[in-house]
């Protein structure tokens, strides 16, 4: 309790010493998920004056299917404060929640909406319309119209705007076919034929949720056999050596687990084997609680669909060994693909000027894009530090980094 109010203190006189009249700021940050709020929190306890655009925990409360459970372990789950303070642990105290595990997506919302409110009222909660490049700051024009001017700009966005939707599907109306990033609710779908289309844990869970809710459920999925995160459960239970194979983390399998636990490390690797290490460690797979969820879920393993038509107020599949399926709707949980152009509040011009991998923005330390004063922290980051930065166990990491290199460069961009 003591680190907790040190912290809101330190908060106070931030906000009390910068005010809010300045024209110009030092540092926006664009998205209220977990990466922002922790981004915020770091960088204000720095004595640097921030403003946090977005619905906090928005993407989280109304894109993924409800009933949901964290893939990631408890310890892994906690957004991040310099004084480890606000940990899930904390809410659960504070609020009175009864710890579980795996966690609730409904729990982890409200964990970081809590998270928001212990550490400063100082949330924008308008949307940014337009980022640009205005002399050695950035103009911000928001949804009402109002421009603001700052120093820098830290892009906390996710994944929304990167969902990886097959061609084969795209004739198709959205009543027929959806993402499962889309925010639809599951329950529209009782008593309805769905295929799911993907292996990784989105698919799967869902398949799961659907079948709970009384839908006839297929999953197609194009590789051979399905995978399971941490079936080898006797290599986590051998003391010293299991710590030397995992990370607290649980990313990738053993021994990349350690690697991938070390951001900064991997970005030294080369990009070959990054990538290599990047995808190895995020291979579709389910969590090892689903199996249970899913004997009575029929599962077609090595299959991809060849054509997707629409039939009136249904959908005809047709799989590459000539079968085909006649469903309701089909649901994609086929991930996603970074791609920073997708942003549509980032003006093209910046974009221009940002230099890329394959869709994500080339980093260095600090989190810094090619075009200066620009961050980019979370998924985005991950190409150029690896797969930690895919999952909310990357907040710590990404927090410190990014709030480290711009007390040490200084807020003006030079």
């Amino acid at each position: 309790m003591r680190t907790q109010t040190m912290l809101r203190d330190t908060v106070q006189l931030n906000k009390t010493t910068y005010g809010t009249s300045s024209p110009e700021y030092d540092v926006a940050v664009i998205g209220a998920g977990p990466y922002g709020l922790s981004a915020g929190a770091h960088l204000r306890a720095k004595g640097i004056s921030v403003r946090v655009f977005g619905e906090p925990m928005d993407f989280w409360a109304t894109k993924m299917p409800q009933g949901m459970l964290l893939r990631s372990p408890r310890e892994a789950s906690n957004l991040s404060d310099p004084g480890d303070a606000f940990t899930l642990e904390a809410f659960e105290a504070a609020t009175e929640t009864a710890p579980a595990a795996p966690l609730p997506i409904e729990t982890f919302v409200e964990y970081g909406r809590w998270f928001q409110q212990q550490l400063g009222p100082d949330l924008d909660r308008r949307s940014v319309l337009r980022v640009e490049r205005e002399n050695s700051s950035f103009r911000i024009t928001l949804e009402d119209g109002e421009v603001l001017r700052f120093r820098r700009v830290v892009v906390a966005t996710g994944i929304g705007q990167f969902q990886r939707k097959p061609a084969v599907f795209s004739d198709l109306p959205s009543e027929q076919a959806s993402h499962c990033y889309e925010g639809k609710s599951l329950r529209e779908f009782s008593g309805k034929r769905v295929v799911v289309i993907g292996a990784g844990q989105s698919a799967l869970e869902s398949a799961a949720l659907l079948h709970e809710i009384g839908a006839e459920v297929e999953v197609v999925a194009k590789i051979p056999r399905l995978r399971w995160i941490g079936m080898h459960t006797w290599l986590h239970h051998m003391g010293p050596i299991s710590k030397m194979l995992y990370s607290k983390h649980d990313v990738g399998p053993a021994g990349i687990s350690r690697l991938v636990a070390s951001p900064k490390l991997m970005s030294y690797v080369p990009l070959s084997a990054r990538d290599k290490i990047r995808v190895r460690a995020v291979r579709p797979a389910g969590s090892r609680w689903l199996p249970p969820r899913l004997t009575k879920v029929k599962l077609t393993t090595g299959r991809g669909v060849l054509r997707a038509e629409s039939l009136g107020k249904e959908a005809r599949l047709t799989l590459d060994d000539g079968t085909e399926r006649h469903v309701d709707h089909i649901l994609m949980g086929t991930g996603y693909d970074v791609d920073i152009s997708k942003y549509e509040f980032l003006s093209p011009e910046l974009v221009k000027n940002i230099q890329h991998l394959g869709g994500y923005p080339r980093l260095r330390g600090g989190f810094c894009s090619s075009v200066p004063g620009l961050h980019f922290i979370g998924a985005t980051a991950a190409r150029s530090f690896g797969p930690l930065l895919y999952f909310v166990a990357g907040t710590e990491f990404a927090s410190r980094e990014l709030s480290s290199h711009i007390v040490r460069d200084g807020v003006n961009v030079r």
